[in-house]
């Protein structure tokens, strides 16, 4: 078995995960199999797309229950993007429910004058606590991002890392042995590298 999985629920493309990947050299298998998912030793939960509709397919072949069981087991799991979003209670996104492994939810960005939706491109991320998944990555460092909803943590002290775009809003949380992030690391260049590098090293207590 694959010491990482990554986990398809045909949301989104998944060809630019998999290449950081192997520039990291790293062992990972990209599957839909819930058994599979539960025997690996680290699992990427990315995606884009629409929150119900995600909901839909993960419930449908039994992934909600596999991310679930891989959370309580203890072992690092990585949200990316909407994987980002369906880790809370719910989306306003057609009014998803989501996985409930953190409380809070996904919000629409407000319109705002000048600001376009969905919110693309780079941006910086400024630190609000220490973690080990931004190790070697200095404050503020750009990534990229491409999103119409952004997390909402019901606790602020999950989020480790903030980003501006009409609101200031979480980029990532992480509690436990659950980490997520809103930007893309596998399309932020050398930065994006560094934390896929420090999620694959990762042993959370």
């Amino acid at each position: 078995m694959s010491r990482v999985v990554v986990v398809d629920y045909e949301a989104g493309n998944l060809k630019s995960v998999e290449t950081a990947l192997k520039k990291l050299k790293a062992d990972y298998t990209v599957t839909k199999d819930p058994d599979q998912i539960l025997r690996a030793e680290r699992c990427i939960f990315p995606g884009v797309g629409e929150a119900r509709t995600a909901m839909e397919v993960l419930k449908a072949s039994a992934l909600d229950e596999a991310l679930r069981d891989f959370r309580a087991a203890g072992r690092p799991l990585l949200g990316i993007c909407i994987g980002c979003q369906l880790i809370f209670t719910r989306s306003e996104e057609r009014n998803a429910v989501c996985l409930d492994l953190l409380p809070g939810a996904a919000i629409r960005f407000a319109p705002s004058a000048g600001l376009k939706i969905p919110h693309m491109g780079w941006n910086t991320v400024g630190y609000r606590r220490e973690h080990p998944l931004f190790a070697g990555i200095p404050d503020q460092s750009y990534f990229y991002f491409v999103h119409s909803f952004y997390p909402a943590p019901a606790d602020p002290e999950l989020v480790v890392a903030e980003c501006e775009y009409g609101v200031v809003f979480a980029a990532a949380v992480a509690q436990e042995n659950l980490a997520a992030v809103q930007f893309h690391p596998e399309k932020s260049g050398l930065r994006g590298l560094r934390l896929l590098a420090n999620f694959l090293a990762w042993n959370p207590a």
